[in-house]
């Protein structure tokens, strides 16, 4: 990912803060064929100080199932359009619209996972997680006979990356006035992905990385 150097972030919080927002990544893998695959999925995501690991699964008829060696995975953050009117130099600096955005890559090693008890604390995890975010209370029951054949119908995986990349292209190469500007304009648009993106734009402004 190409990362000018006033955007690159290296504390980790902030890959805490996209994949806590969204977990849906894309994992990306070179195919027989030559040409990148890749599969957009959920994933479960922990870390303990620097060591990452990031788990989930594929249907096995999907091609890129059963996956090991290099991989990069995708993660995508807030986003939005910003106007050159905002800014209150932009004739003195002529100023050009721009896309706001924060995202990482990893890059690192996938290891397929076929065994049964581990493919269920996986799904389990998963499922756990977001019966929580829904207020739902469904329940892996991996002896019931329709959800045994649906586990047999899927190839887990574990990704541990190497290389973590970071960006947070927030404005924060402008000056404070530029900044308040911004965050103002996208704060009053009606438009919650905007909004989403000016309350980031003020946590890296402010070294905010409590969230």
């Amino acid at each position: 990912m190409f990362i000018p150097s006033a955007f690159a972030e290296t504390d980790l919080i902030w890959l805490d803060r996209l994949l806590a927002r969204d977990a849906f990544v894309t994992l990306v893998t070179n195919g027989a064929d030559g040409y990148p695959q890749a599969t957009r999925l959920p994933v479960v995501y922990t870390r303990e100080a620097d060591g990452i690991l990031i788990e989930g699964h594929w249907a096995k008829p999907n091609p890129q199932a059963g996956h090991a060696g290099p991989a990069t995975l995708l993660v995508n953050g807030p986003h939005a359009y910003v106007s050159p009117g905002w800014y209150p130099d932009k004739d003195a600096q002529a100023r050009v619209p721009t896309w706001n955005y924060a995202a990482a890559e990893l890059r690192g090693v996938l290891e397929p996972v076929t065994d049964p008890d581990a493919l269920v604390a996986m799904l389990d995890a998963l499922s756990t997680h977001y019966e929580g975010t829904v207020g739902g209370d469904w329940d892996l029951l991996p002896i019931e006979p329709r959800q045994q054949r649906m586990l047999a119908g899927i190839v887990g995986f574990r990704f541990r990356p190497a290389q973590v990349q970071i960006k947070l292209k927030l404005s924060q190469n402008h000056p404070e006035a530029n900044q308040r500007s911004v965050i103002d304009a996208l704060s009053a648009l009606d438009a919650p992905a905007s909004r989403e993106l000016a309350q980031w734009m003020r946590w890296r402004r402010d070294g905010d990385t409590a969230g």
